[in-house]
């Protein structure tokens, strides 16, 4: 495992011992199975895989403030490797992407003012909707970052975020692959800075204002695309905001290239979403843009490497990557409660930006329940399925998911 920022952990070990006596403190358990299949056009054998994750920690008392957090977690599969999970050299089949293994999740101290607070260590970082920075936490290893976060609200309507990061820990670790990959390395390097800020004045409108300056030096858009092509600035602005029942996003960015990218880059994003939010029943329908971009780079379109990727483009994952001519993801989906838990279903239909061909369309089910006979545990039925309109661009997929997960965080 690589881990920039070991001199944290003596300080961490150091604090334990004062905390130990205070009943303050608070152990934490989470523990995840998932079977997931996937069926994909062009790969000849379908994935089945079984895979559990146990995450352990303790979240220590605060003194004075300042508080520590430890936690550990391992990937097991559970049976025959009937998958890829990008590290295990099954190329036969199609892709869940878990490695197996074991790492340190989070590492961290943490103090707590007034009016904010600061972290530094090994830590998650999610930033507003995780568009642009999350921890990916559908995947069973998550997505953490080694650096530095402070947190500060001046005033009920402000608050304001900035974030160094060193290293990321992708859901692709803990181990390195066999062979180099600049698409799936286990750790990002590179020195990034991210910073959001938020005013809300009202319940009818909250303005966030980012810039993200990403400096990944070894990873790339593609496999065969120079390595720190992903490296950009990304600044944007998102109103969001709501009356009653109806809700309201609108949201635009601008991505250049970065430090140390050897591609110039200039693409927009631009996301409109209208919501209801009845008593029981929500509904939402937008538009989501990942332009594709001006200049002579082979794939100059507008990327989001760092998101939590999974909750958006669809369940099917097609779209890890904004394809050359850009997305445009024209979607609606509703949300209800049924049989005791909750139900989504969710449309998709994905053109391009530049050409406005289609690539294809996706629908969405799944339902979610708590076990009430035992506090934190629950069931997931998920399903994904993928049609294609251009073979030479993209292939039918069909996903599903089973999963069970008791967490005590």
């Amino acid at each position: 495992m690589s881990i920039r920022l070991l001199p944290v952990l003596p300080l961490l070990l150091a604090a334990a011992p004062a905390f130990a006596a205070d009943d303050g403190g608070k152990p934490l358990l989470d523990l995840r199975y998932r079977y997931e299949h996937v069926e994909q056009d062009g790969i000849v054998r379908d994935a089945d895989a079984h895979t559990a994750r146990l995450r352990l920690g303790y979240r220590s008392a605060r003194w004075h403030g300042w508080s520590a957090l430890g936690e550990v977690d391992g990937v097991a599969h559970l049976g025959g490797e009937r998958f890829n999970d990008t590290r295990n050299g099954r190329g036969q089949y199609p892709t869940v992407a878990d490695p197996d293994g074991a790492e340190l999740n989070q590492a961290l101290l943490r103090y707590d003012g007034a009016r904010g607070n600061v972290q530094l260590g090994r830590q998650r970082i999610n930033l507003g909707n995780q568009r642009f920075v999350g921890g990916s936490g559908w995947r069973q290893n998550e997505q953490t970052y080694d650096g530095a976060l402070a947190e500060w609200t001046p005033t009920a309507q402000w608050k304001l975020a900035y974030a160094f990061v060193t290293n990321i820990n992708t859901v692709f670790g803990p181990d390195e692959p066999a062979t180099s990959s600049a698409t799936a390395p286990a750790n990002i390097h590179g020195d990034s800075h991210l910073l959001q800020a938020t005013f809300a004045p009202a319940e009818a409108l909250a303005i966030t204002g980012y810039h993200y300056r990403l400096d990944l030096e070894n990873i790339a858009v593609a496999a065969a695309a120079p390595r720190g092509t992903l490296s950009a600035d990304t600044t944007g602005l998102r109103l969001q905001g709501g009356r009653g029942a109806l809700g309201y996003v609108l949201e635009h960015a601008r991505q250049v290239d970065g430090h140390g990218n050897p591609w110039a880059l200039d693409s927009r994003y631009w996301l409109g979403e209208a919501s209801y939010a009845g008593t029981r029943t929500k509904g939402t329908a937008g538009i989501e843009v990942l332009g594709a971009g001006h200049g002579p780079a082979a794939n100059g379109a507008f990327q989001t490497p760092l998101a939590t990727k999974h909750a958006f483009q669809g369940w099917a994952d097609q779209f890890g990557t904004t394809p050359a001519d850009g997305l445009r993801d024209a979607y609606a989906g509703v949300a209800l409660p049924l049989a005791g838990g909750k139900a989504q279903a969710w449309y998709h239909d994905f053109r391009s930006d530049r050409g406005s061909y289609r690539y294809g369309r996706e629908f969405d089910l799944s339902w979610e329940r708590a076990i009430p006979q035992l506090k934190g545990l629950s069931v997931l039925l998920k399903a994904a399925r993928y049609r294609s309109s251009d073979d030479l661009r993209t292939k039918d997929a069909d996903k599903l998911w089973l999963q069970v997960q008791y967490s005590r965080m």
